[in-house]
C-alpha cells in the first residue's frame, strides 16, 4: 500500500498524541465528511458556520480511517471508537504536516494570485504541465486560510509539479500561506478592482498581491503582467525581498513572453505567443482575450520549469473554461437551442468586462438575442456605486440590448443604462431566476454572471433543469 502519510509521522509531524490503534497509514487527507475516501483522515476543523468535530461520526460512517481531532472537543465526542490523534488546534496540525509535506517534497512549484483569473490560470498549468510530469493541484478555489495548507498536506511525495492558487481579500493574508508553499515561480495575473471594500485604492491591492515575492525560494523567479498598470509597482516589490528574475507576459514590446497576436472566437481563440524567442502558432480551446492572456503566464511557467513547450500547446487545444468561469452549456428550448455561457462563480469590474467580451464575442441564432444576467459586484464597499454604473459603458460599446439584474447594487447600473437598452431589473436572485426561465427564447446566448455570494448558480441550476442539454457542436479553431 502507498500511503500519502504513516501515522507515525503525522504524530511526529503534528506533535500529537495518539488514542487507540492507529492505522499504519492513511491514504488521504479531507475535511468533509460527506466525500471522505475510505482509509482516509479526516481533519476536524472548525469553520466560520460549522465544526468539524459535530461531523466526525458521518466522516467515520463513510470510511474515515482516522480522525484529527482537538484536545477541547474530545470530551463532547462521546462513544466515536474509531483510532484518533489528538492535536490541541486542528487548524493548526493541518498546517504543519502542510510545512513537512513541502519540505519532503522535491517537486517544482508554482504558486499563482491575481485580482482575476487565478483559478482558470492554475486549472491551464495543470494542464500543461501533465505531459512532463507528475502534477498536483489545488481542486476549486482552495486558495484561503485553510486550502492552501490542505492542498499541500495532500501532495504525494512522488509530485513533481505542484500548482496552487493563493487568495486574499484582506492584507496579510498571502504571507503566511506563501512561506508554507515557498514557491520556485509566483505569478501575478493582473491587479484589479476586488475586495475594494477593504482597500483605499489599486495600490494598496498591488501591495497585498506582492506578499507572495516573499515566499519564492532563493534563485527563484516572478511572472508579472507587463500591460497592468500596477507592473512597475510590482516589479519594485520584488527587487526588495531580493528577486533578481523577474520576468512578464502581456502584450507589451518588451513582455518576455509575449501575446503577438489574438484571434478570438465564440468557442476559442488562435494566438501567435512569443517564448523564448520563438515565435509559436497556438490554439486554445476556451474563448476570451483574458484566457489568452494568462495563457501567455501559463507558457512562461512551462519554460521556466523546462517542461515539454510543445506538449503543453497541444495541451491548450483541448483546454475548456471551467465551471463558473465561462463553461458553456448548449440547451434545447423549443425546436432550437440556446446557449448559456456560466460566469456565475464570481464577479469583479474586470473580470465583468472580460464576460461582457465573451458575450459579445458569441453570435445568437438568427431570431435570437444576447442577454448579460448580472448580480451584484460584492466587497465594493464605498465604491459600489459607480463600479456597477460605470458598466453601462461595456455593455453599450459591446452592443448588448438585453440586460436583465438583479440585486441591490445593481440597481445602479439599471439607472445608468438608455432607454435604448431592454432592462429588466428584480431586487432579488429569486425573483430574476423565475424570469430568465420563462422569458429565454430559442436563438438567445445567456451570459450569466455575479459575486458568489449573490447566488446566481442558481440561474444556472434553473435553466439546466427546465431545458435539456445537448451535446457540443464541433469546435472550429
Amino acid at each position: 500500500m502507498s500511503w500519502l502519510w504513516t501515522s507515525a509521522d503525522m504524530v511526529t509531524v503534528m506533535g500529537g498524541r495518539p488514542l487507540g490503534n492507529l492505522p499504519e497509514g492513511v491514504t488521504g487527507i479531507s475535511i468533509d465528511s460527506r466525500s471522505i475516501g475510505s482509509g482516509e483522515a479526516f481533519f476536524a476543523i472548525k469553520g466560520d458556520r460549522t465544526d468539524g468535530h459535530d461531523f466526525a461520526t458521518m466522516a467515520v460512517a463513510n470510511g474515515a480511517a482516522l480522525l484529527v481531532v482537538a484536545e477541547g472537543k474530545l470530551p463532547a465526542m462521546g462513544r466515536v471508537t474509531v483510532p484518533m490523534i489528538v492535536v490541541e488546534d486542528v487548524l493548526v496540525a493541518l498546517g504543519r504536516l502542510a510545512v513537512a509535506s513541502r519540505q519532503r517534497s522535491r517537486a517544482k512549484i508554482v504558486a499563482v494570485t491575481g485580482s482575476v483569473g487565478k483559478t482558470t490560470t492554475k486549472e491551464m498549468l495543470r494542464n500543461l504541465l501533465a505531459p512532463s510530469g507528475k502534477v498536483h493541484c489545488a481542486v476549486a478555489s482552495f486558495n484561503n486560510h485553510w486550502g492552501v495548507p490542505l492542498t499541500l498536506a495532500r501532495m504525494p511525495a512522488d509530485t513533481q509539479f505542484g500548482v496552487f492558487e493563493i487568495g486574499m481579500n484582506h492584507p496579510n493574508e498571502i504571507r503566511p500561506l506563501v512561506k508554507m508553499v515557498r514557491p520556485h515561480v509566483a505569478m501575478i495575473t493582473t491587479i484589479a478592482p476586488a475586495h475594494l471594500g477593504n482597500f483605499k485604492n489599486l495600490e494598496e491591492i498591488a501591495a497585498a498581491k506582492a506578499e507572495i515575492f516573499e515566499g519564492v525560494e532563493a534563485g527563484g523567479a516572478v511572472i508579472l503582467n507587463r500591460d497592468n498598470k500596477q507592473f512597475g509597482f510590482l516589479e519594485s516589490r520584488a527587487q526588495e525581498v531580493g528577486i533578481q528574475n523577474i520576468l512578464t507576459f502581456g502584450q507589451h514590446a518588451k513582455a518576455d513572453f509575449r501575446l503577438a497576436d489574438f484571434e478570438g472566437g465564440a468557442e476559442g481563440s488562435t494566438i501567435w505567443a512569443v517564448v523564448n524567442g520563438e515565435t509559436m502558432e497556438v490554439h486554445i480551446g476556451a474563448p476570451g482575450r483574458h484566457i489568452a492572456e494568462n495563457a501567455m503566464a501559463a507558457l512562461g511557467v512551462v519554460a521556466l520549469f523546462g517542461a515539454d513547450l510543445e506538449a503543453a500547446k497541444q495541451a491548450l487545444a483541448g483546454l475548456r473554461a471551467v465551471k463558473g468561469r465561462g463553461e458553456r452549456h448548449r440547451l434545447g428550448i423549443g425546436e432550437g437551442h440556446l446557449t448559456l455561457i456560466d460566469e456565475s462563480y464570481n464577479a469583479n469590474p474586470a473580470s465583468m468586462r472580460a464576460a461582457i467580451a465573451l458575450l459579445a464575442a458569441t453570435p445568437p441564432e438568427v431570431t435570437g438575442r444576447r442577454i448579460a444576467v448580472l448580480g451584484d459586484m460584492l466587497e465594493m464597499g464605498a465604491f459600489a456605486a459607480k463600479v456597477h454604473e460605470e458598466l453601462a459603458g461595456p455593455l453599450l460599446a459591446a452592443g448588448i440590448e438585453h440586460v436583465w439584474l438583479a440585486g441591490t447594487e445593481m440597481a445602479a447600473l439599471r439607472d445608468a443604462l438608455p432607454d435604448s437598452v431592454a432592462v429588466e431589473y428584480r431586487p432579488t436572485t429569486a425573483e430574476l431566476v423565475d424570469h430568465v426561465v420563462k422569458n429565454v427564447r430559442p436563438g438567445d446566448v445567456l451570459m450569466v454572471k455575479s459575486s458568489l455570494g449573490i447566488g446566481f448558480g442558481k440561474i444556472i441550476s434553473a435553466l439546466i433543469d427546465n431545458y435539456p442539454a445537448l451535446p457540443d457542436r464541433e469546435r472550429h479553431l
